[in-house]
């Protein structure tokens, strides 16, 4: 009997550390070091643009179709955390499914109206410059609500996410977990 089984494959895995990194470094780096921070912004619009297409066409645990769900099955998955019976998923769960959507949509509004920014019908428009920042903002709110979700779902079913993202191995399932 197989203890692990593969679920996030290197390309997801590397997409995800580089989005972390180059979202930090973006976030840290504005207003202070603007050739840093566009080169970080268009890398991430970048991997955004992989991950995409890796939606469509990756491995199973990788596919949209495989994490993307209705949102009654969301707000359902939700009161079961709320209860502490959450099922036990081998890829995402309905709701990192659905933050994963928020945090793919919100950078992608974050590249371009900081792309837009950068042109000359809207340089030094102020309502793009803080849509720009509340996006920022929102988004880094949304990755804290990403990290305690994470830490949630560690210690529910007594397995490390963070490690599963860098080695892309989970526990093998159980008769009760959603495969």
């Amino acid at each position: 009997m197989k203890t692990t089984v593969k679920v996030w494959d290197p390309m997801v895995r590397i997409f995800h550390w580089s989005l972390v990194t180059c979202f930090a470094v973006a976030w840290l780096s504005a207003d202070e070091w603007q050739d840093l921070h566009e080169v970080a912004g268009y890398t991430v619009m970048g991997l955004i643009a992989f991950r995409i297409l890796w939606g469509l066409a990756g491995p199973r645990y990788a596919r949209f179709r495989h994490f993307i769900h209705t949102p009654s099955r969301v707000v359902a998955y939700l009161k079961d955390i709320c209860k502490g019976r959450e099922a036990r998923h081998i890829g995402h769960n309905p709701a990192g499914g659905m933050m994963v959507l928020a945090l793919l949509l919100g950078l992608s509004l974050l590249t371009f109206t900081g792309w837009l920014y950068t042109t000359d019908q809207f340089w030094g428009e102020d309502w793009v410059e803080e849509t720009h920042e509340f996006l920022a903002n929102l988004l880094l709110m949304f990755a804290g609500l990403h990290l305690a979700g994470v830490i949630l779902a560690s210690v529910r079913h007594r397995e490390s996410l963070v490690k599963a993202m860098l080695t892309g191995r989970k526990r093998a399932p159980s008769d009760r977990d959603i495969a």
